[in-house]
């Protein structure tokens, strides 16, 4: 039986992948309403193709349609952005952060109920606050326990 990565085209990203990525990010900023764009579209691309080298990056699709990013000795996920949530992308790249550990963490801001509905459908469970993260948005903390 194939696994779920092989059939979605799971893979660990590299530097060539943080265009695809960064664009994913930021035609999600422009498309939601209550995100403000503090950030330039040049920066983010920046932040992402840093993140290559210093967190395991992981990309769905070819060409790619999402990725995920874990810090692994914080196990802090870091982004999760799709380009078209809904087609089951976000689970499969969760699966992937979630395969041997037993234990995640993520901030996620506010305002983005769809993002919490599908993290508690994951099974994390929300367990602090702060009233401003780096966007001036305020920020829910959650946690995920094998």
């Amino acid at each position: 039986m194939a696994d779920v990565s092989d059939v979605l085209d799971i893979r660990r990203a590299g530097p060539e992948d943080a265009a695809a990525c960064a664009r994913i990010v930021n035609d999600w900023v422009d498309r939601t309403d209550w995100m403000p764009r503090v950030i330039s579209r040049e920066t983010i691309e920046g932040y992402v193709s840093k993140a290559m080298m210093q967190r395991e990056v992981y990309v769905i699709g070819d060409p790619v349609e999402g990725y995920l990013s874990l810090d692994p000795e914080t196990a802090t996920i870091g982004a999760l952005y799709l380009e078209n949530p809904g087609r089951g992308h976000g689970k499969a790249l969760m699966d992937r952060a979630k395969a041997d550990r037993d234990y995640l963490q993520l901030w996620t801001h506010e305002p983005n109920k769809a993002a919490h509905r599908f993290y508690f459908r994951e099974g994390f469970e929300l367990v602090g606050r702060k009233p401003k993260g780096e966007d001036n948005l305020p920020e829910l903390r959650m946690e995920w326990h094998r």
